[in-house]
């Protein structure tokens, strides 16, 4: 019954493609935060001083941590939170070295350009190129200190602040604000050196309030932490992929119900003719098989569409930053696969009602 199909093959498909796009969606943003990890974490520990009133590191705790012994070398970094507008929520300034190689500072999204002589550069993020129409080669007024104009020298990705970042070289910013403290450190250590004794090390150096006020992990712990907190995120997500497909199924079970019982007597003659139980199960696999991946490899083909529409335009849309595709191929297949075994059980255990009625009785009708 071709139209009894399409219906249970709609449902399939709606579910489908449904997890899919929402998949590769999540999969995709799940591989660009860990890439973006990557190239912000270069460094071999890293240190951050959590609280507000914690304060931060004047130059004589620098001095001090850049001495300790295997620390073969440390960025610093100062953030601090600045209003470009009156209806936007703030945004992060952070002042670090850049100028000497912008690449190695900030996971850029293209080449940074120079900027003439007497103007100062300044390094937006993804969300705040696009909540404020900016790009390399534009003027930005911050309302810090005195004031200072800056020239946009490019863009850099950022997943971790939604309302955009500007940062400033170390220089510029300290000459900007006055303010010489640090909140946040980079360490570079020496060649075959753990992280653990030198992070102890970075503790007894500083001083006991501020110390309960830092955190100071590897960059693995880090990524982990990130991943972590990600994956929770999105554990409603994966709850409602698993729904979507139940639902799915749901509809395929009515159809083949509805259609097995309709065929009762096709059945009793099949049953005449010498066709076992357990072939004409074998048949209803064979049709739920196929019908599972003829609806499976439509909703993937559809979702794959849906995805890049939520990937390039809904995301950018609603969160101001952009992604790459990444399939999760091996999800796909597993997809495909457990739809098709999924939609044979189901036609089996659908048809055991037909089944069940004796063969002569299918047939009483045609006496």
């Amino acid at each position: 019954a071709p139209g009894q199909a399409a219906v249970a093959l709609c449902g399939i498909v709606a579910s489908t493609s449904l997890m899919v796009a929402m998949a590769v969606m999540v999969a995709s943003f799940r591989g660009s935060v860990d890439e973006w990890l990557g190239q912000l974490l270069p460094a071999d520990l890293y240190l951050h001083i959590e609280g507000a009133d914690a304060g931060g590191l004047n130059p004589d705790l620098q001095a001090r941590l850049a001495a300790l012994p295997g620390v073969a070398g440390v960025r610093f970094v100062r953030q601090m939170p600045v209003r470009l507008a009156a209806d936007r929520p703030p945004v992060a300034l952070t002042g670090q070295p850049i100028k000497a190689d912008p690449a190695a500072a900030l996971p850029l999204t293209g080449a940074s350009r120079s900027v003439a002589a007497g103007e100062t550069p300044a390094w937006i993020s993804e969300p705040m190129a696009r909540l404020y129409g900016l790009a390399p080669g534009d003027t930005l007024r911050l309302p810090v200190g005195g004031g200072l104009t800056v020239t946009v020298a490019g863009v850099w990705r950022d997943y971790s602040r939604q309302f955009g970042a500007v940062a400033l070289d170390a220089k510029d910013f300290e000459a900007l604000t006055g303010d010489l403290s640090k909140t946040e450190a980079a360490f570079t250590l020496a060649p075959g050196l753990a992280g653990a004794p030198v992070a102890r090390a970075i503790k007894a150096a500083l001083p006991p309030a501020l110390a309960e006020q830092t955190l100071i992990a590897e960059p693995r712990q880090l990524r982990a932490r990130a991943l972590a907190i990600f994956d929770q995120s999105f554990a409603v997500t994966y709850a409602l992929e698993v729904i979507a497909i139940l639902i799915g199924l749901a509809g395929v079970a009515t159809a083949f119900s509805a259609q097995t019982l309709a065929r009762t007597r096709e059945f009793g003659v099949l049953r005449h003719l010498g066709v076992t139980r357990a072939e004409i199960g074998w048949q209803l696999a064979s049709e739920g098989a196929a019908l599972g991946a003829l609806g499976g490899l439509a909703g993937i083909t559809l979702g794959l569409v849906m995805a890049q529409v939520l990937i390039h335009v809904i995301n950018p849309q609603s969160f101001n930053w952009t992604m790459a595709t990444s399939v999760p191929w091996g999800l796909m297949a597993g997809l495909l696969a457990a739809l098709v075994v999924a939609a044979a059980g189901t036609a089996v255990i659908a048809g055991r009602r037909a089944l069940a009625v004796s063969a002569v009785l299918a047939v009483r009708n045609d006496w």
